[in-house]
Formats: C-alpha cells, structure tokens, sequence
C-alpha cells in the first residue's frame, strides 16, 4: 500500500510540475567555446567578477569605430541588422533575434547598412577596473 501511495504521489507531483512548465520555454540561442570567428575563447581574467549588460543603438548608416574587447561578451541583436568585420575582413551578417559570441582580443568593427536603428543587447563577463572594450589609436578605454 505504501508504494502505491508513493508512486501514486510522485505520479501527481510529475503531473503538477509538468502541467505548471507548459507555459514556460526555454530557447537556447547560442552556447559554445568559440567566438563568432571560430576561436576558441580566452580564460576569465582573475579578480573580483563584474557583469555589464548594455543595450547599444546604432543609427542607420552607421560606422562604429575600430575596437578590440578585453573580456569575453555576448549578445542578441533585438532590432535591425549589422555588419561586424574583423581587421582581417572575416564577416558576420546579424538580423533581428541572432545571437553573437564576440570576437575577443580581435579589432574589428559594426556597421548598420540598414534604414532603422539596430539595437543589439550586450554582456560583459569582466572583472573590475579592467575595460570590456578599447577603441584602437584613441586610448579610449570603455
């Protein structure tokens, strides 16, 4: 009697938990070791951890400056379409809703070629005091 009890509860339980998840869904954009180029990604850096998520707009007809990230980010572009081109001119095409494991120690740039803003999501997995982005022949550090 006792194990009808148990398997008739863990029987409901499953029920409940799965009856209660239908409603939830989880899509899993990207996950990997390797940047949008193919490159296997760097360690963290050592220190104290610190996350930055930013939501960058880039106006139609749009260059951004030539730059280099210190520490591994990642990012959905939610609007729009943009253009990343490293220095070496290997190129990835964003639209709407794709994921990008960027480029890390690598300078390249965006460009929105499109007619509307692109807003893409971005998060920095660094620690703190170090930059997440440097802007090369400026020593803008960001």
């Amino acid at each position: 009697m006792k194990k009808l009890i148990c398997l008739l509860y863990l029987l409901s339980t499953s029920l409940l938990a799965h009856e209660s998840q239908k409603d939830i869904q989880v899509e899993v954009l990207t996950k990997g070791s390797l940047s949008w180029d193919g490159q296997t990604l760097p360690h963290y850096p050592s220190g104290q951890p610190e996350i930055s998520i930013l939501k960058i707009t880039i106006a139609p007809d749009t260059r951004l400056p030539l730059h280099q990230h210190s520490v591994i980010n990642a990012g959905v572009l939610l609007k729009g379409e943009l253009t990343v081109i490293t220095e070496k001119g290997e190129t990835l095409l964003l639209k709407t809703g794709d994921p990008i494991v960027e480029v890390t120690g690598k300078w390249h740039y965006g460009v929105n070629q499109g007619n509307s803003p692109a807003e893409i999501m971005v998060f920095y997995a660094g620690i703190q005091g170090m930059a997440n982005t440097i802007i090369q022949n400026t020593g803008i550090e960001k």
